[in-house]
């Protein structure tokens, strides 16, 4: 069983990010190559600024909040961040979620969807980076990166073009592969 969870990164109010996770989840299950595909809605999370007494790195977590956040990532196999760019990097519940936790990040694939303006969110792309890095999740470099993204919104929901319907394939393809790859390396850790 391969898990893919979609991590919908925004939070505020009119936030474009459900639209494009619910988006980005149809191509996922037809795509077929996960077992199993989640939405994962950090509004409904719903983490408070990070308040563990301890490292993440010990998984002595306290409040029920980190245990809950810790049983999801730690389910999955595969994460695509759905995210939007703020002031050229990407928001800060996002970041206070990868802060949460350490091992249940560690060896899974990552993919970057991102949205926005002109840049579709690249900036912020680029500046995650280095932080699932340091988590040892492996960033596939195939991504989809929807510039002016209301363009795409008819009534709540995204009409991609074919661009963006390319893009999700090579990435899902990608993820699938690395996700499998890395399997063994999460059974030492």
């Amino acid at each position: 069983m391969t898990k893919l969870e979609i991590i919908v990164a925004s939070t505020r109010p009119g936030r474009v990010g459900l639209p494009v996770a619910k988006w980005f989840e149809g191509e996922a299950k037809t795509h077929g190559g996960f077992d199993e595909v989640e939405i994962v809605d950090l509004a409904e999370v719903n983490l408070p600024f990070f308040n563990e007494a301890k490292h993440p790195r010990l998984r002595e977590y306290e409040h029920q909040h980190t245990k809950d956040w810790s049983a999801k990532v730690a389910e999955a196999d595969a994460f695509a961040f759905v995210m939007p760019e703020y002031n050229h990097g990407f928001n800060a519940e996002l970041k206070n979620a990868l802060d949460y936790l350490h091992h249940e990040w560690l060896y899974k694939a990552a993919g970057l969807v991102s949205y926005g303006g002109v840049a579709a969110g690249t900036r912020a792309t680029q500046m995650i980076k280095p932080v699932l890095a340091v988590l040892r999740m492996t960033t596939v470099a195939e991504a989809v990166s929807i510039p002016f993204v209301q363009q795409f919104l008819e009534d709540g929901v995204i009409v991609p073009n074919d661009v963006m319907t390319t893009a999700v394939k090579a990435m899902l393809d990608e993820l699938v592969r690395v996700a499998e790859t890395l399997k063994p390396l999460r059974k030492d850790s």
